[in-house]
């Protein structure tokens, strides 16, 4: 992920927002705020014991490797997690993670800092998220806003190089991960109030920016429109809105430029081939979060193939950083907080898609938006 690469002025906005926190460090009875440590080994066993008794198919001839996740892709991520997946040492690192090295003579220490996990009640709600603080006193306040099938599992390789600019706040949309799942009528904009009020009320941060990817860009792009005294800068890797068909580029006379061309090529492919899921979990999330809710190699195949297929094509295979350790991990987060029934509900819960925030927002704050080919 590279959200930051292309906007290094990011770190020069002080003047827009002002980090002026009042920082309760779980402390605020009223929001019932408390530390949080990733605790899930209990049920890696069964975890385990359900991927060993899965029966797969001997003979996949009958199989198209392109109508979905190939079979020998699934074979080899369910024998590495019976095989060589370590969720223990994964939970280590969601509870600290490597900070950089130290030379020693002779030796290379690798020194880590704790992850400050915490959980939130608002609005009848729990609300998981980690909270960095920069020592920098100038310090911009940052929400990293996820969507699916991702987690905040996704933002804790940038903290090591967004911690000296900004206090990072990465918070688990309802339903996913640790936080409780919202009723089934649960909006984006709904979240998006829930986070405004995490982030002012809460963590006492007057005014912030915020960044989103996928359905966490319908969050921010919410709180952009909604509460524009608080979000001063929203930055997007994901544009909520329906592109223009081609129909209307050439009614317009626009040209698109190669990266334009490209991703739109994607986006038309994504419409004819690639829709089924979105299809079944906005109509029908029951039969699809009922079926693969205990069921981590069902789980594997319904989420991998979306991480490979929307990824760098490389993906599995160095010099992709998308390795088969990192779905893994992606995928028990799912299964062993038993999510993800619950996060597929945000498709149903928001019927008009990504156009659910469509709408002009009125405030002079900058948007800015980042494209990359994956």
């Amino acid at each position: 992920m590279r959200p930051f690469q292309s906007i290094p002025f990011l770190t020069s906005l002080s003047l827009l927002v002002t980090a002026s926190p009042m920082y309760h460090d779980g402390k605020d009875s009223s929001f019932n705020l408390k530390p949080f440590t990733v605790d899930l080994s209990d049920g890696v066993p069964h975890m385990i014991d359900l991927a060993q008794r899965t029966e797969q198919p001997t003979n996949g001839d009958y199989l198209d490797p392109n109508a979905g996740i190939r079979l020998e892709t699934l074979r080899s991520l369910r024998k590495e997690l019976i095989e060589d997946f370590d969720w223990d040492t994964e939970q280590q690192k969601l509870n600290k993670y490597a900070l950089g090295y130290r030379i020693r003579i002779l030796l290379l220490t690798l020194t880590y800092t704790r992850l400050h996990h915490f959980t939130a009640e608002i609005e009848n709600q729990t609300i998981h998220f980690i909270h960095q603080k920069s020592h920098n006193p100038k310090a911009i306040p940052l929400v990293l806003n996820h969507g699916w099938p991702g987690s905040f599992l996704e933002f804790i390789p940038l903290l090591e190089k967004l911690k000296d600019d900004f206090h990072l706040i990465i918070p688990s949309l309802p339903g996913f991960a640790f936080s409780s799942a919202p009723p089934p009528t649960w909006t984006v904009d709904d979240t998006a109030r829930l986070f405004n009020t995490l982030m002012t009320k809460v963590l006492g941060y007057p005014k912030y920016a915020a960044y989103g990817t996928d359905w966490g860009s319908c969050v921010a792009y919410s709180l952009y429109a909604n509460f524009n005294t608080s979000v001063r800068l929203v930055h997007l890797s994901f544009l909520p809105f329906v592109p223009l068909y081609r129909a209307q580029l050439e009614a317009e006379g626009i040209k698109l430029s190669p990266l334009e061309e490209f991703e739109a090529q994607l986006a038309e492919e994504w419409a004819t081939t690639g829709n089924a899921y979105y299809m079944e979990q906005a109509t029908k999330p029951n039969t699809i979060g009922l079926a693969l809710y205990d069921n981590p190699v069902g789980q594997l195949s319904w989420l991998a193939e979306k991480l490979i297929a929307w990824s760098d094509p490389r993906a599995g295979n160095p010099p992709s950083v998308l390795d088969h350790n990192e779905m893994l991990k992606t995928v028990a987060l799912y299964y062993l907080t038993k999510s993800f029934a619950s996060s597929v509900y945000i498709y149903y819960s928001n019927p008009t898609g990504f156009m659910t925030n469509y709408t002009k927002a009125k405030t002079d704050a900058p948007l800015l938006f980042s494209a990359f080919k994956y």
